[in-house]
């Protein structure tokens, strides 16, 4: 059961392809060209493998949120 909530945005948009790294996260488009990512994860080390993949992308991270759920 998840027990992290997310958000992180990266200043760049994500192509299609790129978006298939990110599943169970929502991806909303700015009009200002960058993505937030935004959703229920499991834990601390799933949040880890998601900044991998951004890292791996050569992706611009802008900020990354993240709450407990209750």
């Amino acid at each position: 059961m998840p027990n992290l909530q997310v958000e992180i945005i990266l200043q760049d948009e994500l192509n299609d392809s790129a978006a298939a790294w990110f599943v169970g996260l929502r991806i909303e488009k700015a009009e200002n060209g960058s993505t937030r990512l935004v959703g229920e994860i499991a834990d601390h080390p799933a949040l880890h493998g998601f900044l991998e993949r951004i890292r791996d992308l050569n992706l611009h991270l802008v900020s990354v949120q993240v709450r407990p759920l209750s």
